[in-house]
């Protein structure tokens, strides 16, 4: 058979597969491709072992795997025959679907891995970021700015919505602490009360911006 062949297929599943069936293989690929015809007599088990560097017993084994096939015909004594071109053909088609569809499976259980990994760092990381806000804010509630509501506020009676407060000032109140108590993220029904602090952050605006918006003169919707 000459020396140790690199078949492009063989060498695919080189680290996938026994040593004798990559044997079997290129062999079985060098027969469907024609290189060897019906009948012809191809190199015994000795030779086959010191071609590709490994024991008889390995070498044996792979022409086991070509005569059960129905690939060779074993002669004792004489080397083996080329039987089928047309089994060789089925063999490395077979072969070739079968190690497909474990790369497949491979490739599939690897990406499941790593997606489980990734969802168990990004778990982690919300963890964190729940336990540093939660620790955050129970010792300076996200340190917004703060405005206390006098008589004088120009929106006591009136709701959050009603404030409009980040279209006209770009602020995001945040919370109302009212009798002690602090009430995180109010929603858009939350009345304002004379006593209230209001906590916003502010993006562009000062403090100053937001007191003179609470504080300024009102407009003719709040004259009745």
């Amino acid at each position: 058979m000459g020396e140790k062949a690199n078949n492009t297929q063989t060498n695919y599943y080189a680290d996938t597969i026994p040593r004798y069936q990559r044997i079997a293989l290129e062999i079985a690929s060098r027969i469907a491709s024609g290189e060897y015809e019906e009948g012809q007599k191809v190199s015994g088990r000795s030779s086959i072992a010191g071609q590709y560097g490994v024991s008889p017993e390995t070498a044996r084994r792979a022409f086991s795997v070509l005569s059960d096939n129905g690939i060779v015909d074993p002669w004792k004594g004489s080397g083996m025959f080329i039987k089928s071109r047309k089994n060789a053909e089925k063999y490395v088609e077979q072969f070739s679907v079968q190690n497909s569809i474990e790369h497949i499976k491979d490739s599939i259980n690897e990406i499941i891995n790593r997606q489980k990994a990734e969802m168990n760092e990004l778990n982690d990381k919300l963890t964190q970021l729940i336990k540093m806000t939660e620790h955050y804010r129970s010792t300076n509630p996200l340190m917004p700015n703060s405005v206390r509501i006098t008589e004088e506020c120009k929106f006591i009676g009136k709701t959050v919505n009603d404030m409009r407060l980040w279209q006209y000032t770009g602020a995001t109140m945040v919370a109302i602490k009212r009798d002690g108590e602090l009430w995180m993220s109010p929603g858009p029904e939350a009345v304002i009360r004379e006593g209230d602090r209001l906590y916003f952050i502010a993006q562009d605006a000062s403090n100053n911006n937001i007191r003179d918006y609470l504080y300024g003169e009102k407009d003719d919707s709040d004259k009745e």
